[in-house]
């Protein structure tokens, strides 16, 4: 856990479901951080969230002042065994408490979580129009490593997906 300036990280438990659920659904239909449509449902959040726990991938809270500010959490970069050592990240801060440094310290506890559990590779997928996260990882030694162009369109326009990445110097001994 950490804990400064009145933000304290913790591993997210199932009450704050709906809070989670409200901050994600606030960027799917406000900005361009998800490339998806429609709100999820609990339904829906409660199942990705039973599969984080069942493959140990965390999911983080920053609670401010009593409320979630925002939330964070890491998964499989893609489904095949030889990348069992690459995730990607995902941050998402609730619009009032943007700007207060809640997606920093976010990002920070999870690089620990990601070194901890032998990853050696984050990945991060930005919309090329958020230079606060481009920023923000950058900040965290993340480096372009591309740009798919025009692979979502959202908002009536066609969007680009800026690929980051950050090496760790884990695992020790990796093995097939």
């Amino acid at each position: 856990m950490l804990e400064e300036n009145r933000l304290l990280i913790r591993e997210a438990i199932e009450q704050d479901l709906p809070a989670i659920l409200e901050i994600y659904n606030h960027s799917i239909q406000h900005t361009t951080a998800v490339y998806d449509y429609k709100p999820h449902t609990m339904d829906m959040r409660r199942t990705w969230f039973a599969q984080k726990r069942a493959d140990g991938q965390p999911v983080l809270v920053a609670l401010k002042d009593g409320a979630i500010a925002g939330f964070a959490s890491y998964g499989p970069f893609r489904p095949w065994a030889a990348y069992k050592y690459t995730v990607e990240n995902s941050i998402h801060v609730h619009p009032r408490f943007r700007g207060q440094g809640v997606g920093k310290q976010l990002l920070a506890v999870t690089i620990e979580k990601a070194k901890q559990a032998d990853v050696h590779v984050i990945i991060a997928g930005i919309d090329a129009t958020n230079q606060v996260s481009i920023r923000l990882h950058t900040s965290f030694g993340f480096e372009r490593a591309g740009c798919f162009r025009e692979v979502g369109f959202k908002f009536n326009r066609w969007l680009d997906l800026e690929f980051y990445q950050l090496l760790l110097q884990t695992p020790e001994h990796p093995a097939e």
